[in-house]
């Protein structure tokens, strides 16, 4: 005779295809993937006059291209580096080709 314990075993939850639901996460997340766009050249300048008015401290909204995905950030700048053409919002930082668009959200 078996022991409660052991009965339980055989009931117990188990993943029979192992791997499977991280394959179709990976699947899926590599059907999701976008191309980046390019920018018109209204845009871009667009993008240009608000990145001359950005100051480090500002509160900021941003839509870019990251990792094969079309995203929104939003967060304080911490840099802004015309020599190197990037922006870091946070801890994260952006390529100025990688933006699609640019706002100040904060009252300054």
């Amino acid at each position: 005779m078996m022991t409660r314990g052991e009965r339980a075993k055989i009931f117990a939850p188990f993943d029979a295809m192992k791997g499977l639901q991280e394959a179709l996460r990976e699947r899926e997340e590599r059907h999701l993937r976008v191309a980046r766009r390019e920018l018109s050249e209204e845009a871009a300048e667009r993008n240009s006059r608000v990145l001359l008015k950005l100051e480090r401290g500002m509160e900021a909204e941003i839509r870019c291209y990251s990792a094969f995905h079309e995203v929104v950030r939003r967060g304080r700048v911490t840099e802004i580096d015309f020599t190197r053409r990037r922006l870091v919002l946070g801890e994260e930082t952006v390529c100025f080709e990688d933006l699609y668009s640019i706002e100040i959200t904060d009252g300054r």
